[in-house]
């Protein structure tokens, strides 16, 4: 008797399970996050201490890619040249991509260092988030030791 008990308790849990794992709605093939890639070409805007650039972002698999400035050059001219990038997605639509580049600084001189974007999608050709450029120039009084400019940007996807 005991063990009739058992299983009917056994079945009634299971046969439970089973209608709550029915009622719940099928995931699609693919979640929110998974739609959202990075591989492509971004067209970015970027301000950094008041200083609007502009640059393509060609994104390869495997967190590859490029930068090509448009307007960074001396004369607000493109760089003739992509520079080498690398991006990384993480959870929550998020991503971070980043190169060196040399960037006008002011109107008299230009800098060397890192530009590191981080954003979030905001739709599957959208993005927008920190501009952080991290010149090569020493400073001893900036909390991380280098001359450092923050900024945001955006980032639309651009047909191939």
């Amino acid at each position: 008797m005991r063990h009739d008990f058992f299983s009917l308790l056994l079945m009634s849990v299971l046969a439970v399970q089973g209608v709550a794992i029915q009622a719940t709605p099928p995931q699609s093939a693919g979640t929110p996050e998974q739609a959202f890639t990075l591989v492509g070409r971004w067209r970015v805007k970027f301000t950094l201490s008041g200083v609007e650039k502009n640059l393509v972002f060609d994104s390869q698999a495997k967190g590859s890619g490029s930068f090509l400035f448009l307007d960074t050059g001396s004369d607000d001219k493109p760089v003739a040249d992509p520079q080498p990038a690398a991006w990384s997605q993480t959870t929550n639509a998020r991503v971070n991509f980043s190169g060196e580049a040399e960037l006008p600084i002011a109107e008299c001189c230009r800098e060397t260092g890192t530009l590191i974007l981080k954003g979030k999608f905001t739709s599957s050709n959208s993005i927008s988030g920190k501009a952080i450029f991290i010149s090569s120039t020493v400073d001893e009084e900036n909390f991380n030791g280098f001359r450092s400019m923050l900024g945001t940007f955006t980032a639309i996807r651009v047909p191939q």
